[in-house]
């Protein structure tokens, strides 16, 4: 997994309060391999109508915004079901971070295992960055990870994020890397534990 210390990009406006999972990648693409790619699936049925021509109205169908690799959204972004598949499609379309002022607690745990930054902010914050955005359409933002900041413009807005999160994306680590880092913890119960319960220790074969 990659790290995530800082980031500078286009940040696109979604003002969608509980935008659910099934929002972000509905059912009917959860047969798809990951391999092959799941960007086209992202918001499929708010993008594009049911002829499959894409709504001009729709922001991320917005050239400004085509390209952006932050999101600005509402309360309860990725509510809904559990389907890590929806943080494949913000993952695979290019989406590194996503601001809002809350999330579902299953889409969020799913994002940090995926690289993506999941950014809280309150309410009255994810209003005024979305206006900003749209006073001045692509217009960039910069989140940094380590200060937990993001910046627009000459203003600049303060992020919450779970530290073992914070901890986990600033050093690219898996479940597995986030273990290993203890090592030297699990070293040290192992051995205190054998002098402690030396009867608890499995026998060796003779």
């Amino acid at each position: 997994m990659d790290k995530f210390i800082r980031l500078t990009a286009i940040a696109c406006p979604l003002d969608v309060a509980n935008l659910n999972t099934d929002q972000l990648i509905p059912a009917r693409f959860l047969k798809l391999p990951r391999a092959a790619g799941l960007a086209a699936a992202l918001l499929r049925d708010l993008r594009f109508d049911a002829d499959g021509r894409e709504r001009p109205d729709f922001p991320l169908n917005r050239p400004v915004w085509r390209d952006a690799r932050i999101i600005v959204g509402a309360r309860n972004f990725g509510c809904g079901s559990s389907r890590e598949a929806a943080v494949y499609a913000l993952f695979d379309y290019g989406i590194r971070c996503v601001i809002a002022p809350s999330f579902g607690d299953i889409f969020a745990g799913n994002a940090v295992q995926n690289g993506l930054l999941t950014a809280t902010v309150s309410d009255n914050e994810a209003a005024t960055l979305i206006g900003l955005l749209g006073e001045k359409p692509g217009q960039a933002l910069t989140v940094d990870l380590e200060r937990q900041t993001i910046e627009c413009g000459d203003r600049s807005f303060h992020f919450v994020i779970d530290p073992v999160r914070r901890t986990r994306l600033l050093n690219g680590w898996d479940n597995i890397a986030l273990t290993e880092s203890y090592i030297g913890q699990i070293a040290a119960f192992k051995m205190a534990d054998r002098a402690r319960r030396p009867w608890a220790a499995p026998a060796k074969p003779e």
